[in-house]
């Protein structure tokens, strides 16, 4: 390998990403997403829209009023309107939560009688719905808890802690997971572009009749971009641990080294891409397509692996992001780091993928004019 040869072409490409200002792109596109996305992703419901019809007008009915009233999940409002409508208010996007307390709720509850609490979700969104069900069953077993007789009460005991995200703050568990994210899309937009505008300007002649090798043309275009991005690796941690305040608790070098390996797999998709696509558009909407929506739906961001369909599991397990942001949330949420054998399992697959897709683009590459 002539390192005089690659060094030129090295130098080369930094001035034509320095003249074209993509070097501004590199860095602004990952802030701008980490920010945009990190502020905007809210997976908790809180001030959800809820109207009561109290048919009981009894002490305990107004108690268990009271606890919604008192919680940062509900915007509550008592009105005296039918349930007709009450439901109306629903399907006009007024209300997101309707709660009908019987007649005779304290009656029957003093004597021991079961009775049942109306409630009806905008179900529109499923998981929002889900979510703001189980907020409502919590707060109407709570306050159950509270005004049962204090020698009934005493025979339920909750315990609850949560661990990892003590907090429940959305920002713990958005930003580690827009790394990696993140770390998919703007390597493989860059390394994509960087081979493809030389076919779509004709520049790509001038390797086909130099004698400069295959391996040398692949190295001095990839390897900026792969510094570049290893910039990203920092500049991304910086965001998190400071603008987010998302705790960082297991080892800096695992996340690194897992972030370097993570770059290449994401040089080698651009490397692919840049192979069957021979404009700079086509190359852009091709690798946003095949990165961003495996990124969001397989990478355990929004949805955990573990609760999707078993066609869905096997469908994120093909993808290395969910393995990249798994060693990402061990090291900044749970902190087990390299004695994981999970984490070690990961960490090897991750590099078989990045050797894979780098071996792979540069056997598909031809070094002629098809």
């Amino acid at each position: 390998m002539k390192l005089g040869v690659v060094r030129a072409y090295m130098l080369k490409e930094i001035k034509e990403m320095l003249r074209s200002k993509m070097i501004v792109l590199v860095y602004l596109l990952p802030t701008m997403i980490v920010i945009l996305f990190g502020y905007g992703i809210r997976l908790e419901v809180t001030h959800a829209r809820t109207v009561i019809l109290d048919h009981d007008q009894s002490r305990l009915s107004r108690d268990l009023i009271g606890h919604f009233r008192h919680s940062k999940y509900f915007d509550t409002r008592v009105m005296n309107i039918t349930e007709q409508q009450a439901l109306h208010r629903i399907k006009q996007a007024k209300t997101e939560i309707l709660i009908i307390i019987p007649e005779g709720f304290e009656k029957r509850l003093i004597q021991g009688v079961g009775t049942e609490i109306g409630v009806f979700v905008d179900g529109a969104f499923p998981i929002r719905g889900e979510t703001m069900a189980n907020y409502v069953e919590g707060v109407i077993f709570d306050a159950a808890r509270r005004l049962m007789p204090p020698k009934e009460a005493k025979l339920i005991t909750l315990d609850n802690r949560n661990l990892f995200n003590q907090a429940m703050r959305d920002e713990n568990a958005i930003v580690p997971g827009l790394i990696g994210l993140i770390l998919l899309v703007a390597p493989a937009i860059l390394s994509a572009l960087l081979i493809v505008k030389e076919k779509e300007e004709g520049t790509i002649f001038n390797f086909y009749s130099s004698p400069i090798k295959k391996s040398e043309f692949l190295l001095a275009k990839l390897f900026p971009a792969f510094v570049l991005h290893s910039v990203n690796i920092f500049l991304l941690f910086l965001w998190a641990t400071w603008l987010f305040e998302v705790p960082f608790r297991g080892s800096f070098t695992l996340y690194w080294f897992a972030s370097e390996i993570y770059v290449l797999i994401s040089l080698g998709v651009g490397l692919l891409v840049s192979i069957i696509t021979s404009t700079q558009i086509v190359a852009t909407v091709l690798t946003i397509i095949i990165t961003i929506i495996p990124g969001f739906l397989y990478s355990g961001m929004l949805m955990p692996i573990s609760a999707m369909s078993a066609e869905s599991v096997i469908e994120a397990h093909i993808y290395p992001v969910m393995y990249f942001n798994h060693i990402v949330y061990d090291t900044f949420l749970v902190g087990q780091g390299l004695a994981s054998p999970k984490n070690q399992l990961y960490l090897a697959i991750l590099l078989a993928y990045a050797v894979g897709l780098i071996l792979l683009g540069s056997f598909l590459m031809k070094k002629e004019l098809r």
